[in-house]
């Protein structure tokens, strides 16, 4: 006798209708309130051994009933309000001279904590002001405009990342050492998404816990017998490796606030749009390559890091230890 699908789903369900029926059981049970997270579509795939398209089939199924919605910089949550909290006594502004005390750095962390919650777009002078309960224009006092705000943001934020100490434990082997700096700026642009959109690789920050980083890598290159430009051109290389992944960790972000749909949910809904350009006819390689995934392809800004930092430093090792091998001429003005 077949079972019928209830709260907990069928046994001969697909596998998204079983993880629709198990989430919307935790709703009705009041396991999961509304405004409260469910899981991605990551913790999906983890927890049920699924792939990412079934995870986002089964989340799409929930919201087309109305059970979660999206909500930017939060995730995917059960819809409806959550349950408000008790109005909270509004304190008057304080007055000049009892505003409590401010500081560069006061300032600046919260800057940072707005910019990591939010987004570099929400970041402003009068929020900040509001975050730390002084008047407006309070801090124009200590920081003269937004703009000096994120030079002094960008400047804390690298300083996370190599403290004052950190050459004494360097390794000595100098490709060992390039990784490890690699991965460290790759993991404070992790911790601080917005990092990334500032400056470009044409026109770079110049704030001194930056070139904390520039030191570290060069360093690990000097004493190699290369000339100053290939040093400096191999630095710069690895850099943009780091910097140019990053960058779409807060292009994602915004991406998902304005829309309200995160990365998989987005590739969901283009669907119909990339199985057009498939069966055109007119992109036989990517039709064939597109077409051997079984559940789609899930972007990984990890692992890719991880891909290219390996393959760089496997292909700059025979130029750095002098096998006879360059990085070849620079092409001339067009």
């Amino acid at each position: 006798m077949t079972q019928t699908t209830g709260a907990t789903g069928a046994a001969g369900d697909p596998p998204y209708l079983r993880i629709v029926a198990a989430i919307r059981r935790r709703i009705a049970d009041g396991e999961l309130a509304p405004g409260d997270r469910v899981p991605s579509t990551r913790q999906i795939a983890a927890q049920w051994g699924v792939a990412l398209a079934t995870a986002t089939k089964a989340l799409t199924t929930l919201r087309l009933e109305g059970l979660v919605e999206a909500r930017p910089r939060i995730g995917t949550v059960v819809a409806g309000s959550a349950p408000a909290a008790p109005a909270a006594r509004r304190r008057p502004s304080p007055a000049p001279d009892t505003e409590p005390e401010l500081s560069v750095e006061r300032i600046v962390r919260a800057a940072v904590e707005i910019a990591d919650a939010e987004g570099l777009a929400a970041l402003s002078m009068r929020g900040v002001a509001a975050r730390l309960g002084v008047a407006a224009m309070s801090t124009y006092r200590y920081v003269p405009s937004k703009e000096d705000l994120v030079l002094l943001m960008a400047d804390a934020a690298f300083g996370e990342a190599y403290p004052a100490d950190a050459y004494a434990d360097a390794p000595e082997d100098w490709r060992a050492r390039v990784e490890a700096g690699a991965r460290t700026l790759w993991r404070l642009y992790r911790k601080h998404p917005w990092l990334a959109r500032i400056g470009s690789l044409t026109r770079p920050l110049l704030v001194p816990n930056l070139l904390v980083h520039g030191e570290w890598m060069l360093d690990a290159l000097d004493g190699h017998g290369l000339d100053p430009t290939t040093l400096f051109d191999i630095h710069v290389l690895l850099y943009s490796h780091v910097h140019g992944l990053a960058v779409h960790l807060e292009l994602e972000a915004d991406a998902e606030a304005a829309t309200g749909q995160s990365e998989d949910q987005w590739m969901d809904s283009r669907a119909p749009v990339l199985r057009e350009l498939v069966e055109s006819g007119r992109f036989p390689t990517f039709a064939k390559v597109v077409g051997s995934f079984e559940d789609g392809y899930d972007l990984r800004l990890d692992a890719l890091f991880d891909i290219g930092l390996g393959a760089l430093l496997d292909g700059l090792t025979p130029v750095v230890e002098g096998r006879g091998h360059s990085l070849g001429h620079r092409p001339g003005p067009v």
